[in-house]
């Protein structure tokens, strides 16, 4: 019996894990990955790197991709509550340049598969938030790219929060037309 239910979105290969939690007096007990539950859904998937984040709330990092060694990931939430979005740039895609996206959080334990092929981001709606994810790619710093986060085009439909946060460098990001990237 799996700990886990995968639900595929409206764009294909990506998916929304809700985690079986086991919890009494003393707190609570969830596995966050099992590789045979996760090849029997269809994810098979080597991951080789984690990476985990902590930023205030208004903190909006991305729309980041990897252009040569694309990644996949699987993202989730350790405290706080973070709204997460990817963008489908695969070649031939029905559904290139539209976006899913799904609140994440240290109470509903949901994680987010997003395979390769996709720019990822997410936009931090608690105080604060701590964020997790596994690559099957390491990352690259020569290699990154990055689409602009209000991209008209792509339309994403971001929580209000107050002031949106953004490093400099997401702050020049082109738009998905500008950089026309295709995996």
């Amino acid at each position: 019996m799996s700990n886990f239910t995968f639900t595929e979105t409206r764009i294909k290969g990506v998916y929304i894990i809700d985690v079986k939690t086991y919890g009494d007096n003393r707190g609570y007990f969830m596995e966050t990955y099992k590789e045979e539950d996760f090849i029997a859904a269809g994810l098979d998937y080597k991951f080789v790197q984690d990476n985990q984040s902590s930023s205030r709330k208004g903190v909006l990092r991305g729309l980041h991709f990897q252009k040569t060694f694309p990644q996949a990931k699987l993202v989730r939430v350790l405290k706080g509550e973070v709204f997460d979005v990817a963008v489908d740039l695969r070649k031939g895609s029905g559904t290139y340049g539209r976006w899913v996206g799904v609140l994440l959080s240290e109470g509903n334990h949901r994680q987010f598969m997003i395979p390769r092929g996709f720019a990822h981001g997410f936009i931090v709606v608690s105080d604060m938030a701590e964020f997790a994810y596994k690559c099957d790619e390491k990352y690259h710093p020569e290699d990154e790219g990055g689409i602009l986060w209000n991209d008209p085009d792509i339309n994403i439909d971001w929580p209000k929060v107050g002031e949106i946060i953004l490093s400099d460098k997401d702050k020049r990001n082109p738009t998905l037309a500008e950089c026309q990237i295709r995996f």
